[in-house]
């Protein structure tokens, strides 16, 4: 009896542990998300805000992408907690620097929105776009990598899923990379891209119970 409380206290702790990483991770998420509609404003003339506002295209094209991403990064890294058991010093850090880059887009998002349709600045800002979603991702993925080899997970996803879930976080960071070098060829193209990629995660992808 005596272990059998050790081991329920235990389980306690560590779920405790793990929910206050996600919500914190939550809080920073919201935050985030919310400072994108800052971006979005629009000043015009009487009798030219129609004008003003299809003026503005830049600014919500890159709003949708953005707010999908982080929209979606949060439902993934709900999911991925969900599955976790435990989270060690080492996890705290990663999803701390999963966190730092997730409050850089909004500054990104911005940025490249001033500079879409400007031909001299265009592929600095849709390449600094898209590497900010390419560093979201890869320490996104590198709390899986770190999640499996610590045996974070749960016995069952580290049995049957680790490789897949590995595996579809990895598509991701190749077509980021793509955007980035697409940035310099053509930017509108690089944000559909990065569009795209929102899209693909909305997909839960393969069940995992």
């Amino acid at each position: 009896m005596p272990g059998r409380a050790l081991v329920s206290a235990w389980m306690n702790e560590a779920r405790n542990e793990t929910a206050r990483v996600e919500a914190f991770s939550d809080g920073v998420f919201a935050v985030a998300i919310t400072l994108l509609v800052l971006n979005l404003h629009v000043t015009a003339a009487p009798g030219q805000l129609a004008a003003a506002l299809g003026r503005e295209w830049p600014y919500y094209a890159t709003y949708v992408v953005s707010f999908l991403t982080i929209g979606i990064i949060w439902m993934n890294h709900h999911a991925q907690f969900e599955r976790i058991v435990r989270a060690d010093r080492t996890l705290m850090v990663l999803n701390l620097l999963l966190l730092m880059f997730v409050t850089l887009i909004p500054f990104s998002t911005g940025l490249l929105a001033k500079y879409l349709d400007t031909a001299s600045d265009q592929q600095a800002a849709a390449a600094t776009y898209a590497a900010s979603l390419l560093a979201m991702a890869l320490s996104f993925f590198a709390t899986y990598l770190w999640g499996t080899r610590a045996k974070l997970f749960s016995e069952q996803v580290l049995a049957r899923h680790a490789r897949y879930l590995i595996a579809r976080n990895s598509a991701g960071l190749a077509v980021y990379v793509l955007a980035i070098a697409m940035a310099f060829v053509n930017a509108t193209v690089s944000l559909a891209l990065c569009g795209l990629t929102a899209v693909f995660y909305l997909s839960p992808g393969r069940r995992l119970d």
